[in-house]
């Protein structure tokens, strides 16, 4: 065998050994009215790992307390008609992420939509940061063309009593680019 032989089969070996690329995007939060996208708010990391969607997140000028937190169907954070044909904040980002059409509400880790993700807190200064995972997530490149969405409230990870975890109203939203 040639050196050179021996040098491809070496860098052969070499690249099949070495893991796939991870994937990582940032996706800026805006704050998000009936009116249009607003102030930046901060930013998420999103990277594929091992265990999940890794979430990376510094977020600032939040209410205070806990905030549901999803991925939703559509690309953009502009006001659009909910379901009673209302202009609401992010409307058009559309519900939550349903690629198998589970229809539930059950949490990141439930057997309901994929769009669910752990909630995020904000201070009494309504400052936000720190990492959380979801499982059920596995591809960044997949989220692409879809938004990350901030609640006013918390989310008890189910649809009773009130719909879709009861987070209520869009106040922040970032598009996975």
């Amino acid at each position: 065998m040639t050196s050179r032989s021996v040098i491809l089969v070496a860098f052969s070996v070499c690249a099949l050994a070495l893991p796939a690329m991870a994937e990582t995007v940032k996706v800026d939060l805006s704050a998000v009215t009936a009116d249009g996208v607003g102030a930046m708010l901060g930013a998420l990391t999103l990277s594929d790992s091992a265990g999940g969607l890794k979430i990376s997140y510094d977020l600032h000028g939040l209410p205070p307390g806990a905030h549901g937190l999803h991925i939703h169907a559509n690309g953009t954070c502009a006001p659009g008609p909910n379901k009673d044909g209302k202009i609401i904040a992010a409307g058009a980002a559309g519900g939550h992420f349903d690629p198998l059409g589970k229809g539930k509400h059950l949490g990141p880790m439930g057997d309901g939509h994929m769009g669910d993700l752990p909630l995020i807190s904000a201070d009494a200064t309504g400052a936000a940061k720190g990492e959380l995972m979801a499982p059920h997530l596995m591809s960044v490149s997949a989220l692409r063309g879809h938004v990350v969405m901030l609640h006013a409230g918390g989310d008890n990870y189910s649809d009773d009593p009130a719909p879709l975890g009861g987070g209520g109203a869009r106040i922040a939203c970032g598009p996975i680019n």
